[in-house]
C-alpha cells in the first residue's frame, strides 16, 4: 500500500510538473514577450494612432505594468472583436485587454477576475435629443441602432429593440461612426466610451435615460484551460488592486468604475 501511495504521488507530482511546463506562463518567461491581443479602438480603454501604429490608453497601461512584473517585454498584437476569442485559442496572443465579461465568450476562454465595472449607454446626435427619453424610444421600426459586429453590444441591441432596424458594420469601422454620419440613429456603447464621444464630438449627446442597462464586469480574456497562467494574473490583479494600482490608473483616464 505504501508503494501505491508513493507512487500515486510521484505520478501527480510529474503531472503537475508538466502543467507547470506547459503553461504560457512558463512559454512568456522563457520567451521573454507577453503577448496582448487589444483592438486599438476603444476609447479611453485602448487607442491606437495610426500614424506610429502605437497604442496608449487604460489596458495598455495596466499590461505595461504586468509585463514590468514579469520581468518581460509587452508585445500588442492587432485584432478586433470578432476574432477576440479566436486569438486566444490559436495561442496569437497570451491575453487580451478588457473584455466585458460574457458568457458565449466563456465557453471557449478564460477569464480573469474583475476589475472594472461599466454599464450601456445609448448616444444620438444632440439634435435629436428631444425625439428620445428612455430605452423604450428606440424600439420602433423606423429607428436605425447601430453596432459593430463581435461586440456585446451587436447582441445588445437586437435584444433590447426587436422592433428596430440593425446596423451592423465590420471592423475597423465602429458603430459611432455610423452615427456620426447620419446612417444610424443611435449607438449603445458602455458609459465609459459615451464620456470619451461625446467629448471628443461636441454634435453627440448621452440620452439621459431612466438608468443605463447591463452593468458588466470587464476582465482579461486568457486560455480556458491554463490554470497555472489564470492563478498567477488573478493573484497579480489581486495584488494591484490593494496597492491601488486600478485606481491610480482609472484616475488618469478619467474612468469611473460602477
Amino acid at each position: 500500500m505504501y508503494k501505491f501511495i508513493l507512487a500515486l504521488g510521484l505520478c501527480l507530482l510529474s503531472v503537475g510538473q508538466a502543467v507547470a511546463d506547459t503553461s504560457r506562463l512558463q512559454g512568456i518567461l522563457e520567451r521573454g514577450v507577453l503577448r496582448v491581443g487589444t483592438t486599438g479602438d476603444w476609447n479611453p480603454m485602448t487607442i491606437k494612432d495610426p500614424a506610429t501604429n502605437r497604442y496608449r490608453g487604460f489596458d495598455i497601461d495596466v499590461t505595461t505594468e504586468l509585463a514590468k512584473d514579469l520581468g518581460v517585454e509587452v508585445e500588442y498584437v492587432a485584432t478586433d472583436w470578432k476574432t477576440l476569442v479566436n486569438g486566444i485559442t490559436a495561442n496569437k496572443y497570451d491575453i487580451t485587454g478588457s473584455a466585458s465579461l460574457n458568457m458565449s465568450r466563456a465557453k471557449v476562454a478564460g477569464y480573469s477576475q474583475p476589475y472594472f465595472y461599466l454599464a450601456f449607454v445609448p448616444v444620438v446626435q444632440k439634435k435629436d435629443l428631444a425625439k428620445y427619453s428612455d430605452w423604450s424610444d428606440f424600439d420602433q421600426a423606423d429607428v436605425k441602432v447601430a453596432a459593430t459586429l463581435g461586440t456585446v453590444q451587436e447582441k445588445m441591441v437586437k435584444a433590447f429593440f426587436p422592433s428596430a432596424q440593425h446596423v451592423v458594420i465590420e471592423a475597423p469601422a465602429r458603430d459611432f461612426q455610423e452615427l456620426l454620419a447620419r446612417r444610424a440613429d443611435v449607438s449603445v456603447t458602455s458609459n465609459v466610451e459615451a464620456a470619451t464621444l461625446v467629448e471628443k464630438f461636441n454634435q453627440l449627446a448621452i440620452v439621459p435615460v431612466k438608468a443605463p442597462r447591463k452593468p458588466t464586469p470587464i476582465a482579461m480574456l486568457l486560455p480556458q484551460d491554463d490554470q497555472v497562467w489564470i492563478n498567477y494574473l488573478n493573484h497579480w490583479l489581486e495584488l494591484k488592486k490593494t496597492q491601488g494600482f486600478f485606481d491610480e490608473t482609472a484616475k488618469k483616464w478619467g474612468l469611473k468604475s460602477l
